[in-house]
């Protein structure tokens, strides 16, 4: 069965450890040197960020967010551990991890790093669909004769090149399409290489949860398992017309998902007509501080997949969905586009403001749309604010200063607060 060492790269069909170095870290599957899907995803990204940036960090708890927000964007593993999840209350996270360094976000330093990744996966395929900042498909696709290696040498390559010049991990998902790829990247975090091969599919999906399926949330877990669906297994005994019947699209999507099937293309230059995400709630809830945290959160994920495909949005949209099921929605058009999470959110909490005596709310939800080129954004708000353009001039000479010398070389006096 052919084998790839992860450390030295050495490409071999013999059992046992590496024979050029010894290294037990191998790559060995019957489809090793067909299949050309892949998925990346960096481990704890910003958490990771800022501990290679404050190595007194390496082995602390590190959680990103807080503040008045209340709510935790990301941890690192240590946190994990823990209990510590994304979207978690504070008050929570630090319970359950009261030894937690807590951490405000730096989207600044995490673009530039995110662009440098970019960038190299671009050396080996012009076909990278990045998803966020710390995220992305890549089809590999007749590289091999350019590269003269394997779509699995180069990404093992890449993860090493990562790993070794940038002090990053990354974790990648091989496969024959973008559904399985995805998955196989969440099987062996963090520093992982997990390979679904096409022979493999039908066994391998019909034992998984039916959660694995992109997009199936908790809502979404609970409707299915009133219809006795749990795993994968259960929707293979479902007709398409009576999956469609009972769940509209999603039943679609689970139809042809459950048995492998994903036509999707990786597309490096998908046209975006916006870009939102959107939380709901276990509990039907009007709590400021609950719907507040959750904005942030929310704006965060926003603005960081506008900057990992350098748009900006001209605007911002709040939407909300009642106990009954309505469904509101607000808009709010900017003077300038933008991909900023302070402006995103402080507009849609304008707009959230107007109608939170509406609630008990289920769902919670923001975006931006009417997009265009981050850069042209810069240029109309420097034309309109003539000091526009030195204070975000500033902000990044900031970044640059903590990205050098640690999160706590210049600190803000509104983030003492």
């Amino acid at each position: 069965m052919p084998a790839i060492c992860r450390d030295c790269l050495a490409a071999f069909d013999t059992p046992g450890r590496c024979p050029d170095c010894g290294s037990p870290r191998l790559l060995r599957h019957a489809e090793l040197n067909d299949l050309t899907i892949a998925h990346i995803d960096c481990d704890a990204f910003y958490a990771s960020v800022e501990k290679r940036d404050d190595p007194d960090l390496a082995d602390k708890p590190v959680i990103i967010g807080g503040g008045k927000r209340g709510v935790v964007s990301t941890a690192c593993y240590v946190a994990r551990i823990r209990g510590v999840k994304s979207a978690m209350p504070m008050f929570k996270a630090l319970k359950l991890c009261p030894e937690a360094v807590v951490l405000k976000g730096r989207m600044d330093v995490y673009s530039d790093v995110s662009r440098d990744i970019r960038d190299r996966m671009l050396h080996l395929t012009p076909a990278v669909e990045p998803l966020s900042l710390d995220e992305a498909f890549l089809d590999l696709t007749g590289t091999q004769r350019l590269h003269g290696a394997s779509p699995a040498r180069m990404l093992a390559g890449l993860a090493a090149e990562i790993e070794a010049e940038l002090g990053l991990s990354v974790s990648v998902g091989l496969s024959h399409n973008k559904f399985l790829a995805k998955i196989a990247s969440d099987l062996d975090k963090p520093r992982g290489f997990s390979i679904i091969g096409r022979a493999e599919t039908p066994d391998f999906l019909a034992a998984q949860p039916v959660g694995v399926i992109w997009g199936v949330g908790a809502v979404s877990r609970k409707h299915l398992e009133e219809a006795g669906i749990r795993r994968i297994s259960d929707i293979l005994r479902w007709d398409h017309g009576d999956l469609v019947k009972r769940f509209g699209g999603l039943g679609d999507r689970l139809y042809h998902l459950a048995r492998g099937q994903d036509r999707r293309r990786v597309t490096a230059r998908a046209p975006v007509k916006s870009i939102s995400n959107e939380t709901t709630f276990f509990e039907d809830t009007g709590a400021m501080s609950l719907l507040d945290g959750h904005l942030w959160r929310l704006s965060e994920k926003v603005a960081d997949r506008a900057k990992a495909r350098d748009l900006a949005g001209a605007v911002v949209t709040l939407k909300l969905k009642r106990a009954d099921f309505q469904t509101l929605s607000r808009q709010q058009r900017l003077d300038v586009p933008t991909q900023l999470t302070d402006t995103i959110y402080s507009t849609a909490r304008a707009l959230l403001d107007r109608v939170a005596d509406q609630g008990p709310f289920r769902l919670i939800g923001v975006g931006i749309s009417h997009l265009s080129d981050a850069g042209q954004g810069d240029l109309v708000a420097g034309l309109l604010d003539p000091v526009a353009t030195r204070r975000g001039e500033a902000e990044r000479a900031t970044d640059r200063i903590r990205a050098r010398f640690g999160p706590q070389a210049i600190v803000k006096g509104r983030s003492l607060n």
